[in-house]
């Protein structure tokens, strides 16, 4: 029998140890004092945004633009909801074993592994390209080098993979990425800014139609291609899986739901900004994502310029997203195949195999990702409305200490009924769309 040092045993789980429960960060760190409110802010606000932004604009389309953005604040206020949910009842259940929770395991897990699929994805079309419509936008990188072997999108994403990921999730604690998710909000924001200046100089000069207020109703397929918004909405919003992490390196863990509304606050403002000035710049030409709206003329002096920085400040942004998506798929992961071990950053052979096997999943999964939309349209409807809503709401309703309020089971119920038949209705609008599309090709 294999005797552990003393060190691992100090570390080592037991069969009763809650898979969400606060592990602080390690005593054998020096000079490590706990996490700041700036850095858990960021670093959560990134876990938010990631690419789920650029699928905004295409949504308000579909709904018009009053409902496409009461919509994107209903999403916030609901998910800071299920976030409260799952911060209260966690801490009060100490007793509970990993078992009881491996259900949630497996959609965080699952989830977060499209979600990192999507994201290095949408960097390959970033880079090299995508179609949309049956146009072809071309990628930075081909678009200023010309097509060759090493422009091509595998060839890319292995050289950002080997030189930009490999380095950044070698952290093993999530606060080490605040600088970095610091930087991925600010260009975010710069983003936002171009489009929402560009936007603003269009109207200036005239050049603008006023967008669709209110969707647009011409038939059944009409209508039930609104619910397909649904999941993009949900799945912007999705960050459940990093509130832990974050919440057990803090130097007060009371701080947390207030970061979590200053992350939905900011993240929301962006959404809103983002959604607003895109729809408005692009109108009914609003592509699935609007990032391929940014590949041609603007209209506008130095357009050229203007629609590589966007790019640029995009591609660079998605790069600083996934690291910090991946520390909780890993460690989510790892506490779902290793139980009884000792933490994974106790153990650098454990740490270091899991991120290879992690990586070489994504690399491949990212190559076969389809549209954003599409991707964000399965995920969203499925794991993502699970993990955040139908997860916490069944915690809550379970209350197996006691604590949970009429209003708790009231917002529970509600937030099951919604996830559930919006789910319904947007899987059902899936099917219809293909019938029709297939119904279409046929005749």
């Amino acid at each position: 029998m294999t005797i552990l040092p003393s060190s691992d045993r100090k570390y080592r789980r037991n069969p009763r140890t809650p898979l969400l429960s606060p592990q602080k960060y390690d005593d054998h760190e020096v000079g490590f004092n706990g996490a700041s409110y700036s850095g858990a802010v960021f670093n959560l606000a990134t876990t938010i945004v990631g690419a789920g932004i650029m699928a905004l604009p295409a949504a308000v389309k579909q709904l018009g633009l009053v409902p496409g953005l009461i919509m994107i604040a209903l999403g916030a206020i609901l998910t800071e909801s299920s976030i409260e949910m799952i911060l209260r009842f966690s801490r009060a259940s100490k007793s509970t074993t990993y078992s009881g929770v491996v259900g949630d395991a497996f959609g965080v897990a699952g989830r977060t592994i499209l979600q990192v699929c999507i994201v290095v994805n949408n960097i390959g079309d970033v880079l090299s390209g995508t179609w949309s419509d049956g146009v072809k936008h071309l990628g930075l990188v081909e678009e200023w080098f010309g097509q060759h072997w090493w422009t091509t999108r595998f060839s890319l994403l292995l050289v950002t993979t080997l030189f930009v990921f490999a380095p950044l999730i070698s952290f093993k604690r999530v606060d080490s990425l605040r600088y970095t998710s610091a930087l991925s909000v600010g260009l975010a924001i710069v983003f936002v800014a171009i489009t929402a200046g560009v936007a603003i100089v269009k109207m200036m000069d005239g050049s603008m139609k006023m967008p669709r207020m209110m969707p647009e109703l011409v038939n059944q397929a009409s209508f039930w291609k609104l619910f397909t918004t649904i999941p993009i909405l949900v799945t912007a919003y999705i960050c459940h899986h990093n509130i832990h992490p974050i919440e057990n390196e803090l130097r007060d863990p009371s701080q947390m739901k207030s970061i979590v509304r200053a992350s939905l606050t900011l993240c929301s403002s962006l959404y809103i900004a983002t959604s607003f000035f895109g729809f408005l710049l692009f109108g009914d030409h609003t592509l699935d994502d609007v990032l391929a709206n940014f590949d041609g003329d603007l209209g506008i002096p130095y357009s050229s310029l203007l629609d590589d920085v966007v790019r640029v400040s995009y591609g660079i942004h998605l790069m600083l997203v996934f690291p910090i998506v991946f520390f909780s798929l890993r460690l989510n992961l790892d506490g779902l195949l290793f139980p009884y071990a000792i933490p994974i950053s106790l153990d650098k052979r454990r740490f270091f195999s899991v991120t290879a096997v992690l990586m070489g999943l994504i690399f491949v999964g990212a190559n076969f990702v389809p549209s954003i939309w599409d991707a964000f349209q399965f995920t969203g409807a499925t794991a993502a409305i699970s993990v955040g809503f139908i997860f916490p709401a069944a915690v809550a309703l379970r209350d197996t200490h006691g604590i949970a309020t009429k209003n708790d089971r009231l917002v529970s119920w509600v937030m099951i009924f919604l996830a559930v038949s919006s789910s319904t209705a947007a899987i059902s609008s899936d099917i219809y769309s293909i019938f029709i599309s297939e119904k279409g090709v046929g005749s």
